[in-house]
């Protein structure tokens, strides 16, 4: 949406609003925070037509009425229905060079780029009225009802058992149309993860955008069958299997990137649920400082880097962001004169230079077959995608004893915890102390938006709140220690903090992207000892903050404090 303060000044430079109503008004509106343009509208100050073509005016776009438009079908259904719904955007008319779309904010580029690609047209921008857009999403919805209607030609019919009949709806082109929308619209919008989930009346679809499941639309139940079988035709699985799980993939190819999808299926109550995980093969590695290493974690990795041998582990939760260290870290040592291997499961990204292999259990290929064949080929650098096991974790060790630094990584909660678990899995104390050189541990946390940025003070409540959880007085020593605030003495009510208001750009949620929150063990001679005396997970603890590590909770409040991210999401990442 156009800003607030852009529609005051556009208000007041046309003259439209008396300025002492339209002062009186904005001060009611920031208290209440109700949309502007909205308020304005419904207490009848300014009529809907005259305030947005002052708008259009002042940007230099046309404007237009969509109410008097008659919009065809294939026109309007030229944007998938998700983009119509969260960018507020029309498409009314076209011609071979060129389409037309109405939209409420002509700011909003690159969503106008998007549509630019998708549809191999010039885009012509008009300002539309919020009413406009309300009524055409009804003749949207009317059309995309036919539509469906016309697929599925009623319920009864669409219930298809051969494989020829499956294979023909899936290649029916509205079937082809929809797929294709979801994809292309998960890519756009950033998604990790597609959910296609099957319920008793209709089909969710379900998109994990930073790491949170968000639900972007529901499809009817008539185009279940058809939607899933043209994910298997694409994946290669067995079009006419409902009743085992089957895993596949496929890429998708444009000038502009080039994605591969992991389709798993599984059989559920009403179908089949399928997931696609998606990997960018253009993706770039990240600097240890985009990943969010603070400089003190950042020169102990690099010290780190530099030993010849021994282990350097990754650790933390599914999703908390470990291959895309390792991956970071793989390429800081990446030179000419290194050989590095690498026993992964998936491959996830290909590195130059970097030769990688996959686990295949199914014809007995596991990390540990495949991390001794490794050791025969005259490697320097190692890199196991997972220590899952007791005899993996074993032949790891002995790589990193006899002169391979060898990465990898391990689900533990944080980095102290990854010692008394090596135990467990029957390391000997004396290996763990002399072969491991540094744990790191990391949680994944969602960036605030920059383009909807907001400072605020805690509440009494909030600092009620993360009394509950934290110690605040020994995390505002640590951001007087850091250098984040200049007294731990001063109270926390006067310090600022930071949230994302919601804005089209992060659609509405306040955060996009994410980042890390580290904590780096270094396992010096006191820890050693300390290993080796089988000392308590406590008191292992205790000493790796007395020689300055930063705990995960405190780099989090760093970045909270610094703008970064929020309080809330440390709070939800530290709890899960």
């Amino acid at each position: 949406m156009i800003a607030p303060e852009e529609v005051k000044k556009i208000i007041l430079q046309g003259k439209l609003i008396p300025k002492e109503q339209l002062e009186e008004v904005w001060t009611k509106v920031n208290t209440e925070s109700v949309d502007f343009a909205q308020y304005l509208i419904e207490k009848n100050l300014i009529s809907e037509n005259i305030l947005y073509e002052a708008l259009a005016s002042y940007f230099g776009v046309p404007f237009i009425d969509l109410r008097r438009q008659t919009i065809r079908k294939d026109i309007l259904t030229l944007i998938p229905e998700p983009i119509v719904q969260n960018h507020q955007i029309i498409a009314f008319e076209k011609d071979e060079k060129e389409i037309k779309i109405g939209c409420l904010d002509p700011q909003d580029l690159e969503i106008f780029e998007f549509l630019k690609k998708k549809t191999n047209l010039g885009i012509k921008i008009f300002l539309t009225t919020p009413t406009s857009i309300k009524q055409a999403l009804t003749l949207y919805h009317k059309g995309i009802s036919a539509e469906f209607k016309q697929i599925s030609k009623g319920e009864e019919e669409s219930k298809l058992v051969t494989p020829k009949e499956l294979k023909q709806l899936a290649q029916d082109l509205p079937i082809v149309r929809i797929v294709d929308t979801l994809l292309e619209y998960a890519i756009f919008e950033g998604a990790s993860d597609i959910h296609i989930e099957p319920a008793e009346n209709d089909m969710i679809i379900r998109y994990r955008i930073d790491g949170i499941l968000r639900e972007v639309m529901r499809l009817p139940k008539s185009i279940q069958e058809g939607v899933i079988a043209r994910i298997k035709i694409l994946s290669r699985l067995k079009i006419d299997e409902h009743r085992l799980p089957q895993d596949g993939r496929f890429k998708i190819s444009t000038s502009d990137y080039k994605i591969s999808f992991r389709v798993s299926i599984l059989p559920v109550f009403d179908g089949e649920k399928v997931v696609l995980r998606l990997l960018n093969e253009s993706f770039q590695v990240l600097t240890l400082e985009q990943l969010g290493f603070q400089l003190k974690a950042l020169n102990i990795v690099r010290e780190n880097l530099k030993k010849p041998h021994g282990l350097f582990m990754v650790t933390g939760p599914t999703g908390s962001g470990k291959t895309t260290t390792l991956y970071t870290l793989l390429d800081m040592l990446n030179k000419p004169e290194v050989n590095i291997l690498t026993i992964e499961d998936p491959i996830e990204y290909r590195m130059p230079r970097v030769n990688q292999s996959q686990v295949n259990p199914r014809i007995g290929y596991t990390f540990a077959i495949g991390l001794r064949a490794l050791l025969r080929q005259d490697p320097n650098i190692i890199m196991v995608g997972e220590i899952r096991d007791n005899e993996t974790a074993e032949i790891a060790y002995h790589a990193g004893m006899t002169g391979h630094l060898v990465l990898t990584t391990l689900h533990t909660n944080n980095a102290v915890t990854t010692l008394p678990r090596l135990l467990e899995m029957g390391i000997p104390p004396f290996l763990i102390a002399s072969t491991t050189n540094l744990v790191v541990a990391q949680r994944l946390v969602r960036k605030i938006c920059l383009n909807c940025i907001q400072s605020y003070t805690l509440t009494k409540k909030a600092i009620q709140d993360i009394e509950i959880h934290f110690s605040l007085k020994s995390i505002l020593e640590i951001l007087e220690r850091e250098g984040v605030i200049i007294s731990s003495k001063a109270p926390i009510e006067s310090l600022l903090f930071y949230h994302g208001k919601g804005c089209k750009q992060c659609n509405s949620t306040g955060y996009k992207g994410r980042i890390g929150i580290y904590e780096a063990l270094e396992i010096t001679e006191e820890i050693s000892e300390l290993i080796l005396s089988k000392a308590t997970t406590g008191e292992m603890e205790k000493a790796a903050l007395k020689q300055g590590m930063l705990t995960m909770t405190q780099d989090g409040f760093i970045k909270a404090k610094n703008g970064i991210t929020t309080l809330e999401e440390i709070l939800r990442v530290t709890k899960e």
